[in-house]
């Protein structure tokens, strides 16, 4: 059985990955605007990624015989300067997301939780390659310019991710 702080933090964690994916959709749609298809398939398989991260967690906590409580998504915003600023934010989200996980992996050691903390490990690992691949994106975009007209061949690179 879950205690009700894990339940909770984990039920919190649901809704911020549902969050995340909301963003990356958000992201998406801009870039087809931009008609960068590359761009916005790369951030439509983040999206689908980032609700597989919800579902794991919310079936973690259905399994331990907690109850999954699903509160609203906030909205994320629609609109950026530039596809290096959608990166900026991608990054840093990925950052901020990887706060939230070392702080659920501080709950479920406070708890003695072994089982959360021992499936907050992949979220652990996981955090390190959204970390990886977000700021790899930004560098490149730094690197090629952020101008529409010079990422275009970073838009067909993003646009073979499977």
């Amino acid at each position: 059985m879950i205690s009700k702080t894990m339940e909770s933090a984990l039920n919190r964690q649901v809704n911020r990955e549902l969050y995340s994916a909301y963003l990356y959709l958000s992201m998406s749609a801009y870039f087809e605007t931009a008609s960068m298809k590359g761009f916005a398939k790369w951030l439509r398989l983040q999206a689908k990624e980032e609700q597989g991260h919800a579902m794991k967690i919310y079936d973690y906590v259905i399994a331990r015989g907690g109850v999954v409580s699903l509160e609203a998504i906030e909205a994320p915003k629609a609109k950026w300067a530039s596809a290096g600023k959608v990166f900026e934010e991608v990054y840093a989200h990925e950052q901020k997301v990887t706060g939230m996980i070392n702080n659920l992996v501080d709950i479920a050691m406070k708890e003695k939780d072994h089982a959360t903390f021992e499936m907050l490990q992949w979220f652990v690992k996981e955090q390190v390659e959204e970390e990886e691949n977000a700021n790899e994106i930004l560098n490149q975009i730094r690197i090629l310019g952020d101008v529409v007209g010079h990422l275009f061949w970073l838009d067909h690179q993003l646009g073979k991710r499977e």
